[in-house]
Parts: structure tokens; C-alpha cells; sequence
């Protein structure tokens, strides 16, 4: 059994303090999705958090590590985010957060089997039985033919497959580049994919669906109100709060050590749910909610200790 080190304790406060700020952040998104556009908050949350990161990094005399040579990985990879931000963000809107927040943590079995595909990395019986039980848990909570969800309960899956395809470009870029320059950069395109965005559908032609996601995408551009205005602000300091976070985490303390950690946005979004809006997880979510989280941690435990790199469950940014 492995036991943790008095030095590990600063990675595992950093992790779950991360873990906390991104459900809280989503929590935000979603009740701010109740008003305004996703391009709106996507693009203030992302300037907000561009302008942090840089003011950080000048006060601490350390902009040279947004220098890089491969901005089209730099490119690609914050392309895909978005496709996962805006895919997760849509769901937030639909369903409650913590079944959405559940879903989404299948990226670690994307990662095990795009890993085998595209890295040639061998997967064995019992990881593979890992990702069966985990897809077995999505379809709990999805509970097909049932009514409960539309296609929408499958957005965070989806935003899990291609959150899954970033990470595996990750391991290529971060062998060269700083995690400042991968940050920073990811907001520059959240930034220009919001603009494009508002451009297209902000003044709201499109807008005017029955459906809670699609109207939450096509719906126009609005001023924020004085008693929100502090609220847009809030989500762009908490998504750069939490890549600090989870830098630092990192940094410190192995991954295979605090990756379980990341778990515990689990029971953040259960709380921030419950207390937002109320929402409890009937039985068989919580048993669908419980395969997915325990497939998960099998892997990253089970990566582990093959000596391998264990795939980081679900930090998103």
C-alpha cells in the first residue's frame, strides 16, 4: 500500500483546492448559462484569465516562458479545449452538475485506450475491464429510453473524448514547452473562438430554441446586470486560480500520487448542486456516478504502479 510522505501534503492541498475553484467555476457558468451566452462568459472568462496570467507572470519576472516555437500544436490543442469547454459548458445547462461533472471523468479511460492506439501503449486485461465497467457507468447515469436525458446527457462524454485527444498531444508539447505557455495560450484561442463565435450568432438570429443547450449557444449577446458583473468576473479569477492550482500541484508532489485527488470534484459539484439547486442524485445515478469515479481511479492507480504515466483525470482550463 503506498503511503504518502509528509511532503506530498502541499501537492494534495493544491489539488483539492484546484478541484474546489473548477466546480465552483462550473457552478458560476451554469447559473450564468441561465441568462447569458456560452460565447459571452467563455470570451470574459478567458480575457479575465489572459490578463491574470500575464500580470503573474510579469510581477514574477517570468515571461519568457510563453516563449514557444510550436504554435500550431499550441493552436490545436486549445482548439480542442474549446470543443471540450463548450461541449461540457452545454451539458452544465441541461443536467445537473454532478452527474455532468461524473461523466466527464471517463476521460482517463479515453486516454487508456487512445494511449494503446496512438502511443502503442499496452493495455491489460484488467484496465481494459476498467474502461468496460467505466462505460458501463455512463450508461447508467444515461439510463437510454428513459426520458430522463436527451442527447445532451452525452456532451460530457464527448467533451471527455476530446479532452482525451488533448492530453495525448500534451505529452508531446510539454516535453518542450512551459505549462505558463501552455495556459496562456489556450486562453488566447478561448478568446479568438469567442469572438468568432459572437460574431456569428451574437446578435441572435439563431436564437429562440425550446432546447435548454442549443438556446444557451445561439442565444445573443446581452449587457450583464450590475449584480452580475461580479459574478463574470469571478469565473475568469477561478479558472486562473485554478491553473495556478494545479501548476503548483504538479510541481510539487508526483502525479501519480495526486491524480486521485482530482476525484474529489465529485462531491464539490454534488454540494454546489445541492445548495444552488437543489439536486440530489436518485440511487441508480449515484451507482452509475460511483462505476465511472472507481474505473477511473483503478486506471490512474493501475498506471501507476506499472510504471507507467498516469493519466490526470479531468483538469480542465
Amino acid at each position: 500500500m503506498r503511503r504518502w510522505s509528509s511532503g506530498a501534503a502541499p501537492g494534495i492541498a493544491c489539488i483539492v483546492a484546484a478541484m474546489m475553484t473548477l466546480s465552483l467555476q462550473d457552478s458560476l457558468v451554469k447559473w450564468l448559462g441561465a441568462t447569458y451566452a456560452l460565447h459571452q462568459i467563455v470570451l470574459t472568462r478567458s480575457l479575465i484569465a489572459a490578463v491574470v496570467t500575464l500580470v503573474v507572470l510579469a510581477a514574477t519576472a517570468r515571461l519568457a516562458l510563453l516563449k514557444t516555437r510550436r504554435w500550431s500544436l499550441h493552436l490545436t490543442r486549445g482548439l480542442l479545449l474549446v470543443v471540450t469547454n463548450s461541449a461540457f459548458f452545454l451539458a452544465l445547462v441541461a443536467m445537473p452538475i454532478a452527474e455532468a461533472v461524473a461523466m466527464f471523468f471517463v476521460a482517463p479511460l479515453f486516454i487508456t485506450l487512445l494511449s494503446a492506439l496512438l502511443l502503442g501503449e499496452p493495455v491489460g486485461p484488467r484496465r481494459l475491464l476498467a474502461v468496460l465497467v467505466g462505460f458501463a457507468g455512463v450508461v447508467i447515469v444515461v439510463r437510454p429510453g428513459s426520458g430522463l436525458f436527451g442527447y445532451t446527457a452525452l456532451l460530457p462524454v464527448g467533451a471527455a473524448a476530446t479532452y482525451a485527444i488533448m492530453q495525448i498531444m500534451t505529452r508531446r508539447l510539454g516535453t518542450t514547452d512551459s505549462a505558463a505557455a501552455m495556459a496562456f495560450s489556450v486562453q488566447i484561442v478561448f478568446i479568438a473562438a469567442g469572438i468568432a463565435m459572437g460574431l456569428a450568432v451574437g446578435d441572435g438570429r439563431f436564437a429562440g430554441s425550446d432546447d435548454p443547450s442549443l438556446d444557451f449557444l445561439l442565444r445573443p449577446w446581452r449587457m450583464p446586470t450590475a449584480e452580475d458583473v461580479p459574478l463574470f468576473a469571478l469565473v475568469g479569477l477561478l479558472i486562473a486560480a485554478a491553473s495556478v492550482l494545479l501548476f503548483q500541484a504538479y510541481r510539487v508532489t508526483e502525479a501519480a500520487t495526486i491524480a486521485p485527488f482530482e476525484y474529489i470534484a465529485l462531491p464539490f459539484a454534488a454540494i454546489w448542486g445541492f445548495l444552488f439547486w437543489g439536486d440530489v442524485p436518485d440511487a441508480i445515478a449515484i451507482l452509475g456516478m460511483g462505476l465511472i469515479v472507481g474505473s477511473g481511479v483503478f486506471i490512474v492507480v493501475r498506471t501507476e504502479r506499472l510504471g507507467r504515466e498516469a493519466p490526470p483525470p479531468a483538469p480542465r482550463s
